[in-house]
């Protein structure tokens, strides 16, 4: 058995300051027992993609970095595996929506980048990230053997497609996690918001029923402003379900670190039966 822990919260435009606030959310999930633990999808600036602005590219940076190069000294002081969400720029005009997955040794075993980019109002993502690479073989999906459990990431939209999950779980996954970044339009909110968070949730519970793996999704949370619109407002109710799909940990809409242990056994019983 191993525990896995998520974290659901906020960023502001201060990226060195989310950084550091990360680093302690980090450390009091560890504290509490979680040894995977994964962060929200974009997890140190806000979510840019609410417009297109070409100097938003700026945010980008390359994996390995600067912001791997903490996580994995953090990784290491603690023995976590951690799950590191990043605007990655991987060449010169090629960005992608990313995840860096780093052992407990704080070895970087490698880079998920997201498949599946949504075009929406006030999420541009197509404007601003190079999708993920499926390939022929399905190459761009992926599993790692972590100290502690064979884990495989998805990034948000990628919820939607029951082949990424399929496919990542017959790789060996114990685990998928989902950092996201999905709100409301405020518009929508009092007429759809509701029907909005339970479909989320029950896309990736029915990924933990047919697959019989643990599902982990962290979101964020707050309102976040753009000139010119009202802004998404991030609606959290982050989770942790089991092979069975029964929750073990839920979040609200405030800033939360969920924890959950995890038994390999589960799998195996579900799947028999």
């Amino acid at each position: 058995p191993f525990s896995i822990g998520i974290i659901q919260d906020h960023a502001t435009p201060d990226i060195a300051a989310n950084v550091t606030r990360t680093e302690g959310l980090i450390r009091e999930a560890a504290k509490r027992g979680a040894q995977v633990i994964c962060l929200k999808e974009l997890f140190n600036a806000p979510y840019f993609c609410k417009s297109q602005q070409p100097d938003r590219f700026d945010l980008a940076e390359p994996i390995p970095g600067p912001t791997t190069a903490r996580m994995q000294a953090l990784a290491k002081e603690l023995a976590v595996v951690l799950i590191v969400p990043l605007f990655e720029r991987q060449a010169a005009g090629v960005y992608r929506n990313a995840a860096a997955v780093v052992d407990a040794d704080g070895t970087l075993l490698g880079v998920y980048r997201k498949m599946h980019i949504p075009d929406d109002p006030l999420f541009n993502e197509k404007y601003y990230f190079t999708p993920g690479d499926a390939g022929p073989d399905a190459r761009g999906f992926k599993v790692w053997k972590t100290r502690y459990a064979t884990i495989g990431v998805l990034i948000c939209w990628d919820q939607w497609y029951p082949e990424a999950a399929r496919i990542t779980s017959l790789l060996g996954a114990d685990v998928l996690f989902y950092p996201t970044a999905i709100g409301w339009h405020p518009a929508e909110r009092d007429e759809w918001g509701r029907a909005q968070v339970e479909a989320w949730q029950t896309a990736q519970r029915a990924h933990a029923i047919a697959n019989g793996v643990f599902v982990a999704s962290p979101n964020r949370v707050g309102h976040e402003d753009e000139p010119g619109t009202r802004g998404p407002t991030f609606f959290g109710h982050s989770f942790i379900f089991d092979p069975f799909g029964r929750p073990l940990a839920q979040a609200g809409e405030g800033e939360e670190i969920l924890i959950a242990r995890c038994d390999p056994a589960l799998i195996e019983t579900v799947r028999r039966n």
